[in-house]
């Protein structure tokens, strides 16, 4: 059994069932605090007497700010007490919503949300906690259930903000989401271990090792890549629905658009399935099928706009396959050094959220350019260049 130099327990003890479930469910949570607002938009706009492109570009510095947290605060959980670490940023998240549901213009608006999407990171975070304190051969399986809380934090932070709003105001809903930090701040205390990492780096030596990471590590590089392909296809279809939706012949109302993003609730089964099945027979086969699926499932999806059914069914093959995926692929990256995971999960990250990034910018324009059915085959054949990089590694021997 491994045991951590620092703690003197055994790790595996570490993380208990009720552990893991707390973890993925703080993952939801702390992921969940970047969406809230963005379906009261509109409302938000009204009530601040500006315009709704500001308040865009406001909320805006949510993913500005997640970049910065994955880059700045998701090593501190290998040098630091992941309680700790984690608790003061449940605690900061806390704070900023609150202040952010007593701003009184769009200009303070914009960095209080910053701060937000920067300790929104909470749930890379999470995950590298779960790739050092797990056991080898359950590595995958746990890091499956910490992913599955943050595709839910992504579906929920939209579905219940957009509830929320209608209910009792934008302010109101940020305030609940607030109290809910706080609370598991209080959690995070007591429930996450207390086990610090066992980097050799001081603070500032870790984050100018990460750039490095990409040279020295073959498996790195390879994940990175592929993750960024399909991370970008995964946006580029949601993006480029949103936009074909909207369009005629259908219309459909922002409510209605919304409603298609319940098929993502496929892929937080997938998740844990994905988990389960990497353990077994390792982490290129779940990628593979993963991603044949998603790619079969946006081929088929360019054509199928007209029949709800079938789009929601092509839908959630397309998530459940790309989120299997991404927890084998990131299972490879937490085991690269899994006494110190967290600053190669940061690395992964940021190329993994920049090519999510231009993804989205790419989506919407190329449905207006090229129309739906293009934009889906786009998709499809960038996901194929991910299956055969991955075939080609694989007869060089990188993992």
């Amino acid at each position: 059994m491994n045991v951590d130099p620092a703690a003197k327990t055994p790790i595996a003890a570490q993380l208990r069932g009720s552990v893991v479930w707390f973890m993925s469910l703080a993952a939801a949570l702390g992921t969940s605090t970047i969406y809230p607002l963005q379906p009261a938009i509109a409302a938000v706009a009204d009530s601040l007497g500006s315009s709704i492109t500001a308040v865009g570009v406001a909320l805006a510095c949510g993913p500005a700010g997640y970049m910065v947290g994955l880059g700045l605060l998701v090593p501190l959980v290998d040098r630091f007490s992941p309680g700790r670490v984690l608790a003061v940023q449940f605690g900061v998240l806390a704070i900023a919503l609150a202040l952010s549901a007593a701003v009184g213009g769009v200009l303070v608006l914009g960095p209080v949300v910053g701060v937000i999407g920067a300790c929104s990171a909470v749930g890379a975070g999470l995950s590298s906690v779960a790739g050092r304190l797990a056991t080898e051969r359950r590595r995958a399986a746990i890091l499956g259930i910490v992913t599955a809380g943050i595709s839910a934090g992504i579906l929920a932070g939209r579905i219940v903000g957009g509830w929320l709003a209608d209910e009792i105001g934008w302010r109101g809903t940020v305030l609940v989401f607030a109290t809910a930090c706080a609370l598991v701040a209080l959690w995070s205390l007591l429930v996450l271990p207390a086990t610090r990492g066992g980097t050799e780096h001081g603070y500032l030596a870790t984050l100018c090792s990460i750039p490095g990471l990409f040279v020295r590590y073959a498996s790195l590089r390879l994940a990175a890549t592929r993750g960024a392909l399909w991370f970008f296809a995964f946006c580029v279809v949601w993006a480029g629905l949103a936009v074909a939706l909207s369009q005629p012949p259908y219309s459909y109302s922002a409510e209605r658009i919304g409603l298609y993003a319940l098929a993502g609730l496929s892929g937080i089964l997938a998740t844990q399935v994905a988990g389960t099945w990497t353990d077994r027979v390792g982490a290129r086969r779940v990628i593979l099928v993963g991603l044949v699926l998603a790619g079969t499932a946006a081929a088929v999806v360019g054509f199928t706009l007209a029949n709800t059914v079938v789009t929601l069914v092509c839908l959630a093959v397309f998530d459940a396959g790309l989120f299997a995926a991404q927890v084998a692929n990131q299972s490879t990256v937490l085991s690269i050094d899994p006494a110190a995971p967290a600053r190669f999960n940061s690395a992964y990250m940021l190329v993994y959220f920049v090519g999510g990034s231009l993804g989205s910018a790419f989506g919407a324009t190329a449905v207006e350019w090229f129309g739906w059915p293009t934009t889906a085959a786009i998709t499809t054949v960038v996901i194929g260049i991910a299956v055969t990089i991955t075939v080609i590694a694989h007869q060089n021997r990188t993992p």
